[in-house]
């Protein structure tokens, strides 16, 4: 019903059908986010709101149950992979709130594709983010979400950002216990040529036990094939996991 009323709306301001199969997708996921996440097997309210601006549709769907968690859950993979779908169908999303407070996710959407003209040179201008924690239990929501973000950028397909999300996953998991004095700093950049994620500081030696740690077991292969490139790369500071998603066509 929710995900039907936000799309009547949005036909109303003249939404192309493709985008309003997008919203409902997006809609869907983010209130089965609440569903599966937000109140433990009890029933709670969850507040949806929908907004018309210039040439876009904005819906908000907000929480009031025990809001975004330390540690994302590695058993339950539809909160990382739900977030990925909104990141990669949205021109933007947001997602907001802490422990016990609620979750909120916002998310954008134009009325129209976009289209370049045809002869027009597609351009990316590079773009980052730097951010710096103290707790490296958080490293899985921030690692994973950050990721799904940008890599949605590069139009990566849903695939291509489920193998991403796999791989930010694993290095959550196995990397907790590795950051040099409990602190960790990711810094990601994407461009024309892809995503490029930067992960430490990290003790000596850290960056390869944690490589040693993604490989398959019983096998001759490792979870580093789901990127472009995997290292390790030594700063001043100590060891950095350096991850690389080429962009399509890139390689």
């Amino acid at each position: 019903m929710v995900r039907h009323s936000v799309a009547g709306f949005a036909e109303q301001l003249g939404m192309e059908a493709e985008r309003v199969g997008d919203l409902k997708t997006v809609v869907s996921e983010a209130c089965i986010n609440v569903v599966q996440h937000a109140y433990e097997s009890v029933a709670g309210p969850l507040d949806i709101l929908a907004e018309a601006e210039a040439g876009e549709v904005t819906v908000t769907v907000s929480d009031f149950g025990r809001g975004i968690t330390p540690r994302a859950d590695l058993e339950q993979p539809s909160l990382q992979l739900g977030l990925t779908l909104i990141a990669a169908l949205s021109a933007s999303f947001e997602i907001s709130g802490g422990k016990g407070s609620g979750t909120r996710v916002k998310v954008r959407l134009p009325l129209g594709a976009d289209r370049a003209e045809p002869d027009a040179e597609p351009v990316l201008e590079p773009e980052g983010a730097e951010i710096e924690v103290d707790a490296p239990d958080l490293i899985g929501p921030i690692l994973g979400r950050v990721f799904g973000a940008v890599a949605a950028r590069q139009e990566m397909s849903i695939d291509r950002l489920s193998d991403g999300m796999l791989l930010t996953d694993a290095i959550s998991a196995e990397g907790a216990g590795a950051f040099a004095n409990k602190h960790f700093r990711l810094v990601v950049t994407d461009g024309d040529g892809g995503v490029d994620l930067n992960i430490g500081p990290m003790s000596e030696g850290a960056g390869s036990r944690l490589r040693d740690r993604l490989r398959l077991p019983g096998e001759n292969g490792s979870l580093e094939s789901l990127a472009d490139a995997v290292g390790v790369d030594n700063r001043p500071d100590g060891e950095y996991l350096t991850v690389r998603f080429d962009a399509p066509g890139s390689s």
